[in-house]
Order: structure tokens, then C-alpha cells, then sequence
């Protein structure tokens, strides 16, 4: 039998650089961009093997769970880790970022997630890119979360590092991602006798296989259907015009957030202050008394296609998130996502507005 996704004729050298050159072009850099054959804990964890080792000193910021493993892959690289922790319901700021450098002056790596999907905050990756640069340290950023719902601009805020996948706020394919790597993160890797080679982490391989021959032989294989619907994706996102895709997330994110207030029954924002509430998911406290999964599990009860979630391990008890994002970022996502939250705290006798949440959220919608 025949397919349109079976039989493709193989991807050539030329149209995997395009690719890559409409992904450069989505973050606005000059930078080498690298897109690598797997879902973005990929290069995340092939940057981190690649520029630290031994004789690095990292200052890891943790705002939920992914800045976590990146402090565990550092130690595992023989790094001596300095893990800036700040509470979950918030964002880090570039003081924070400034006193640490200023307690141990020794650090010349820094590890950052832009948003945290997990924990619905968002970081300044602007202000502190600042302050990373007159550091001199090299600056690793993980912004597949934030990329298509927010602006990610390396290299405006002074990234060496910054790692995207599709998976979210684009839209697009889980099984490809991308990097794009400054000259003094190639320079450090370079200098690393750790750095993965000859291996299917090692970003080196790309560079000295793929980019110093002028990308004209790919190293292996790529994932013909994920490069396609990566394309598709970048193609969808150009049409559209990238600052109306985030206007969309934003949109949502205020939406769901004046919903949830308006809602009632004790539910309310699980990141406190908007400015730090992430455009690509809404993170919401349960009320006292109830369980977040339990929540969650009636409302998809109702409706399994709602863009809800339970939040992971131990926030499972306490945090709803909502996940409005790449074709969920629109309204009727939104309201469908409130009218069944509206119902689950109704059975467990709370007293709800879901009609007062559905207008609240109306009016938010920008």
C-alpha cells in the first residue's frame, strides 16, 4: 500500500540546512544552529557534557524540576555546583543572579530554564543575560518552553547555549530539537577533553562532521518525518507572523489566570504575581481540602481532550496546570478548561462562578 508519509525520497544535506537556517532565523541569531534527531533532553544534556567538567564552577538556577537535573548532570560531569533555588510560585531575578557572582566570583558557568511548563513561572532571561555577560560566564539556556510563546533571542541576551524543541508553544514534532551555540561555547567544548565524540550526545560531531564541511554530508540518517513537520511548524509560525502566535499564548495565559481568580471555590494562581506567570502554561493552587489529580482526573473525566494535567511528583496534591498552548492557545480551550475545573470543584461541594469565570476570562482574552 501507499502513504503520503511512506516511500518519501531521502532528506537531502541542502534541505536539512534550510531547515536549520528558518530556525536560526525564528531565534533571530547569527549563531551556528544545530538541530539534533531527538526530543530536546537531547542536546540539554549534550551542551551541559560538552562544556563542563572538572575544572568548571556552574551556578545552577532551579524554578522547578528541569533545573534540578541540570544540577545533576553538572555534578556528573565532575562540575562544582552552586544551586540558586528560588521558591516555585516565583521567578528569579538578576540580583539574585548578581550576589551570587558576587559570593563566589569563581563561577563561569550558568544554567537557566527560561519557562518552566512544569511550574508555570517565567525568568528575565534578558536582565539576567546582563549580568551573566559582564561576568564573562557562559550562559546555557533551556527555552523549549518559552519558544513561540514568549520572545527568545539569544543573541540579544548574551546565550552561548540555548536549547528549543517544537513540542509546545510551536506546535510541532517531539522527536527533533535544536541549539544554537555561540563561538566561545564551541571554543569550551573544544577545549574539553570530556566532550562527548563519536557519540549521539556529542554536539562536536555536528560541528566538525556537519558544519566546518559546510554542511553538505549529513552524519547519519536524519528523522525525515519530524524534519518535515519541524519545517511545517516554522512554515506555520512564519505565516502567521511570530508576534501574533505569542499574543495568542499571552492571550490565553491572562485568560485562564483571570478565570481561575473569578472561578472561586478557592482555586487561585499557583504563581503569585503575573509578571512571573508563564505565557505557555497556567499553573493553578487546588483548593484546601482537595487533591489537584483527583481535580484534574474528574475534569478529563468529562472531556479526556482538555489541555489539563496534574502537576508532577509531589505537586501532584497541590497544583493544577493547564497547558494552553500551540493549538490549545486559543479560546475555546480556555473556557472549556474552566467550565470543567467549575464542575470538578462543584462535586466537591464548593461554591463556584463558572459562568462569572467564563466572562472574566472573556474579558482577559487581549
Amino acid at each position: 500500500m501507499t502513504h503520503l508519509l511512506l516511500d518519501l525520497p531521502p532528506l537531502s544535506a541542502a534541505h536539512f540546512a534550510s531547515i536549520e537556517d528558518r530556525v536560526a532565523r525564528l531565534l533571530s541569531t547569527r549563531q551556528d544552529v544545530v538541530i539534533m534527531q531527538g526530543e530536546a533532553l537531547l542536546p540539554l544534556e549534550g551542551a551541559i557534557r560538552a562544556t563542563a567538567g572538572p575544572g568548571t564552577t556552574a551556578l545552577n538556577v532551579i524554578t522547578g524540576p528541569y533545573g534540578q537535573t541540570f544540577g545533576d548532570w553538572l555534578r556528573d560531569c565532575g562540575a562544582t555546583v552552586i544551586d540558586l533555588t528560588v521558591p516555585f510560585h516565583t521567578a528569579v531575578t538578576a540580583e539574585q543572579v548578581r550576589a551570587a557572582f558576587a559570593e563566589h566570583p569563581e563561577i563561569d558557568f550558568v544554567s537557566l530554564v527560561h519557562a518552566e511548563a512544569a511550574t508555570g513561572n517565567t525568568n528575565p532571561v534578558a536582565e539576567i543575560g546582563e549580568v551573566v555577560r559582564a561576568h564573562g560566564a557562559l550562559f546555557y539556556l533551556d527555552a523549549v518552553a518559552s519558544i513561540g510563546a514568549e520572545p527568545v533571542l539569544p543573541d540579544a541576551w548574551g546565550v552561548d547555549l540555548c536549547v528549543i524543541g517544537a513540542q509546545k508553544a510551536m506546535g510541532g514534532p517531539a522527536g527533533v530539537s535544536a541549539v544554537s551555540v555561540s563561538e566561545r561555547a564551541w571554543a569550551r567544548m573544544a577545549a574539553n577533553p570530556r566532550a562527548p565524540r563519536r557519540s549521539y550526545l556529542s554536539l562536536l560531531d555536528w560541528k566538525e562532521r556537519w558544519i566546518d564541511g559546510g554542511r553538505k554530508a549529513l552524519l547519519h540518517a536524519p528523522a525525515q518525518l519530524e524534519m518535515l513537520a519541524l519545517e511545517a511548524c516554522v512554515e506555520r509560525i512564519e505565516a502567521a507572523g511570530p508576534a501574533a502566535v505569542m499574543a495568542r499564548h499571552a492571550s490565553a495565559a491572562a485568560a485562564t489566570r483571570a478565570g481561575a481568580v473569578a472561578l472561586g471555590g478557592g482555586l487561585e494562581p499557583y504563581v503569585r504575581d503575573a509578571a512571573d506567570a508563564a505565557p505557555v502554561a497556567t499553573t493553578l493552587r487546588a483548593p484546601s481540602g482537595t487533591v489537584a489529580s483527583e481535580l484534574v482526573a474528574r475534569a478529563l473525566a468529562a472531556d479526556p481532550a482538555l489541555p489539563l494535567a496534574a502537576g508532577g511528583g509531589a505537586l501532584a496534591k497541590e497544583m493544577i496546570r493547564v497547558n494552553h498552548y500551540g493549538p490549545e492557545a486559543m479560546p475555546g480551550a480556555v473556557r472549556a478548561s474552566l467550565a470543567a475545573l467549575g464542575a470538578a470543584l462543584g462535586e466537591q461541594g464548593l461554591d463556584v462562578d463558572t459562568e462569572g469565570a467564563l466572562r472574566a476570562a472573556e474579558a482577559a482574552w487581549r
